[in-house]
């Protein structure tokens, strides 16, 4: 019996048969806390929720063991305090590697060890040891014939970066290139690894809530910013960090080096000033996150480039130290039940839907700056739906198609001879079509996304002569 698509399905199924191999999530597992079930309901919970890949922060006995026979991919930490062991002595890091991977590999199936974590700002100053410590790790892996299957990197934050925006800009602090990111960039090269980098854009909402829209931050629909250097169009702020890491790549010779975001997540509860905490928010983000993430396709910097991404965190954390928030980034509460309803697999996505709240207290939403400035959108005012050029015309075509066919937009008017025919093209035929089907679904929150190849602006475009009406009586 022919059964009529819903939106969200369609995209899933147009995003990922135009993309063969999407993204990977996974999730940061650490226990900072004194009330976590058992490393064995742990693991069960993960293949329950088909979570097939972890990311712990050290080596725990009782954590690899129960992990062992799972199919769980794992990646290991050797922290910041066992550096400078590893990196002076040999002996230690085939020691550490004796006990800490060869005991549990391939049974526990480690494909990763983080060589420390986010050293350039570890206040013990520990960054000197941290290639002798990774090359060092390697070496140990090669006795054990490991080193194909277990890949060494470390993880570097944002603030590695000397400039992130605009994107196009991105480059890493001069007085750690030759020191740190070129030997550490060559080794990755040299043996096949991948660049672990940590992103929030939490933060850089919470800190500049006044410039950067809610919306931008979170995936939803918006107008986007535009890269002046380069000329692109993004539509989340995770997107853009990310491109600043490849420029920043580039710009050192290193395109070839892939990536691999080994956290990010949004906190479900802050204080009072740690502005967009919120357990909607949260929701929407690592919801969204997962959604773009698994219907691949890249950043618009590396079209290619499909991410694998470790979510932040697997629970909330009562023994954190700092702000609320660092207690409250979790999926999970200790009990095992969800913060929030989110998907974690292709199969859940069919039926998630970004519910949105109507906006109350700290929650900023403006319209991103670009370039010149921004506008700032009204919920009560006029939005139309437009196609996004940057998409390339296979995923507009097969939108359109759907727009047309299946999702019952008006397209009498784009065809030859009618008022919106010309011109004749297929962006400006996208938007009618986009835009009818975002009217006649009353301006829905998801009704102008179509995998990415639409959004919403807030000033009436023209294509020719023909203007894009608004309202639902169309």
């Amino acid at each position: 019996m022919e059964r009529r698509l819903t939106l969200s399905f369609f995209l899933l199924l147009l995003s990922v048969s135009t993309f063969a191999d999407a993204g990977s999530i996974g999730v940061n597992y650490g226990r900072i806390a004194n009330n976590l079930p058992s490393a064995t309901k742990v693991v069960e919970l993960l293949k329950s929720h088909g979570l097939d890949r972890v990311k712990l922060f050290d080596t725990d006995p009782a954590v690899l063991k129960a992990l062992s026979g799972s199919g769980i991919k794992v990646t290991v930490d050797l922290p910041n305090d066992l550096l400078f062991a590893a990196a002076r002595s040999k002996s230690f890091a085939s020691t550490w590697v004796q006990k800490n991977v060869a005991a549990y590999h391939p049974s526990t199936q480690i494909e990763a060890i983080a060589v420390g974590n986010e050293v350039f700002v570890d206040t013990h100053n520990t960054t000197r040891y941290l290639i002798p410590a990774m090359k060092n790790i390697h070496d140990a892996l090669f006795k054990y014939n490991f080193h194909n299957a277990i890949k060494v990197s470390s993880p570097i934050a944002l603030s590695a970066l000397q400039n992130s925006y605009p994107s196009s800009a991105g480059s890493f602090r001069p007085e750690l290139v030759e020191t740190i990111f070129r030997p550490m960039l060559d080794f990755l090269r040299q043996t096949g690894s991948f660049l672990m980098v940590n992103a929030y854009p939490f933060f850089a909402y919470e800190s500049n809530s006044d410039v950067i829209s809610l919306d931008y931050a979170l995936f939803r629909e918006n107008p986007g910013v535009v890269d002046a250097g380069n000329g692109l169009r993004y539509f989340s702020l995770f997107d853009a960090q990310i491109d600043a890491v490849f420029a920043a790549l580039s710009a050192l010779k290193y395109d070839d080096i892939k990536l691999v975001v080994s956290e990010t997540g949004w906190p479900s509860k802050g204080d009072e000033n740690e502005i967009g905490a919120s357990i909607d928010n949260a929701a929407a983000y690592n919801g969204n996150l997962v959604r773009r993430i698994l219907t691949g396709g890249g950043t618009p910097l590396r079209r290619q480039a499909d991410l694998t991404v470790y979510l932040f965190a697997l629970f909330n954390e009562n023994s954190k130290n700092g702000p609320t928030s660092e207690r409250n980034y979790g999926l999970f509460y200790p009990d095992e039940q969800k913060v929030y309803d989110i998907p974690f697999t292709v199969e859940g996505l069919k039926n998630y839907h970004d519910h949105r709240s109507p906006v109350t207290g700290n929650q900023h939403m403006t319209t991103p700056v670009t370039g010149g400035g921004g506008v700032s959108k009204s919920s009560s005012g006029n939005t139309w739906c437009v196609a996004n050029g940057d998409m390339g015309k296979e995923k507009l075509q097969a939108a359109l198609d759907f727009a047309c066919g299946e999702g019952g937009a008006d397209c009498r008017s784009i065809q030859p001879g009618a008022t919106c025919y010309d011109p004749n093209t297929l962006s400006a035929h996208a938007s009618f079509a986009f835009n009818s089907y975002y009217q006649k679904n009353a301006r829905a929150v998801g009704s102008c996304y179509f995998g990415g190849a639409a959004y919403v602006v807030t000033q009436p475009p023209r294509f020719g002569k023909c203007e894009l009406p608004t309202g639902t009586g169309y």
